[in-house]
């Protein structure tokens, strides 16, 4: 058993998914426990039997009481907390939401997520913008020194990306944020994959803005997300209804001035209360305890790996998150997941467009990925090094 804090039984009996297979893939998306089932299930029966409208406004408080929950496990106030539909949602607002014009600058690192890297380059390519990468350092960890080399008066944005998609990398992002704020420049943090295993909060980090999922490390629902902005940020959204605006007079508006100007009024009511538990479920366990428990998981899979012949473990940094990427000689990246998948075990497998600086630099075309939550037992861990060892002979 894992000395972390976490009651093993306990979770997993809230977790049936866990004992029909090895799952590790809650970098991808995660299995979502039983309170989080109840109150997304629920909600879609009473939609049945009384209608949406109704039945959210019976919900209203528990919508409402979401965003102090929210605040409480990212650090801020509940009105700096946006509910969006995914973490893709959330970034796109935030970026979208940044002023930008020709010859102004933004700074990505190498560890940039190929959805926002998309965005930024589009957007930089209309408006005459110029995107810069900032290096990383031997260990693979964004480099705060040259990070405050390429800072000027023209850079508006710098796109930090906390734990990459990739490797088990984490960034060190107050340093960053820091650097950002010393030359009047604001940070968008892609918590994407880190919100949930992991500590992220606003008072801590200093981000500007933090984008994140529900689906991932929260084992939250599907099609939920979660949007930082600090208080007293002015960004005017480009996506705007009658939620975020009032339409006071025939030829105006008025923006809301809460983080909320940046969502919309029509959303899943089931999944957002589904998310809300998901938030209580992991603030219950304590997110130290949740990184104790995932990082001595992710800590074993990486250390059995690298015993394995023709097993190459391709994680990178000096502080390491959950995400474990590895490769086998001579066995491709979706043959290895469709072996482990055949014996019951659930790993990811991808190409290089999720991280593609980072991988063209290190030269690696695909990765199997492994992601062990706090409700891997460490007999699943065994048992999937053990699969893995058994491809090599097969």
């Amino acid at each position: 058993m894992y000395d972390d804090g976490i009651d093993l039984d306990a979770v997993r009996t809230d977790t049936p998914g866990a004992h029909e297979r090895v799952f590790l893939d809650s970098a991808g998306s995660s299995l979502p426990p039983e309170p989080v089932l109840r109150d997304t299930i629920s909600h879609l029966r009473r939609e049945s039997e009384v209608g949406g409208y109704r039945a959210a406004a019976e919900r209203a408080d528990d919508l409402e009481k979401g965003y102090a929950l929210a605040a409480n496990f990212f650090g801020c106030e509940p009105d700096e907390i946006a509910f969006t539909e995914s973490a893709t949602r959330s970034w796109l607002n935030a970026f979208m939401a940044v002023p930008l014009a020709e010859g102004d600058r933004v700074l990505i690192t190498e560890a940039e997520y190929g959805s926002n890297a998309v965005a930024i380059y589009h957007r930089a390519r209309q408006v005459g913008a110029n995107v810069d990468v900032v290096p990383s350092d031997s260990t693979g960890t964004l480099d705060v020194a040259a990070l405050r080399e390429l800072l000027d008066e023209r850079v508006k944005l710098v796109s930090l990306v906390h734990a990459p998609t990739n490797s088990g990398l984490v960034n060190p992002v107050r340093e960053a944020v820091d650097a950002a704020h010393d030359a009047g420049a604001l940070v968008l943090l892609d918590a994407c994959q880190s919100a949930g295993q992991m500590r992220v909060r606003a008072d801590e980090t200093g981000a500007d803005l933090i984008s994140a999922t529900g689906r991932k490390w929260l084992r939250g629902p599907r099609g939920t997300g979660i949007l930082v902005v600090r208080q007293g940020l002015q960004l005017s959204p480009t996506q705007i209804d009658q939620h975020g605006a009032t339409w006071s007079i025939p030829d105006g508006v008025a923006l809301r001035p809460d983080a909320r100007v940046h969502e919309l009024w029509e959303f899943s009511v089931a999944d957002r209360l589904g998310l809300i538990a998901a938030l209580r479920y992991a603030d219950e366990i304590g997110i130290d305890t949740i990184e104790r428990a995932v990082r001595a998981r992710a800590d074993a899979l990486r250390e059995g790996l690298a015993v394995i012949p023709r097993v190459q473990v391709h994680d990178i940094g000096s502080v390491r998150s959950g995400i474990v990427s590895f490769t086998v000689d001579g066995i491709g990246a979706m043959d290895v997941k469709a072996a482990l998948q055949a014996k019951r075990i659930t790993v990811s497998a991808s190409g290089a467009h999720g991280a593609l600086l980072d991988m063209t630099l290190r030269g690696l075309t695909e990765f199997v990925r492994a992601s062990p939550h706090y409700f891997v037992s460490p007999e699943q861990i065994s048992s999937f090094l053990e699969a893995v060892s058994e491809l090599i002979c097969e």
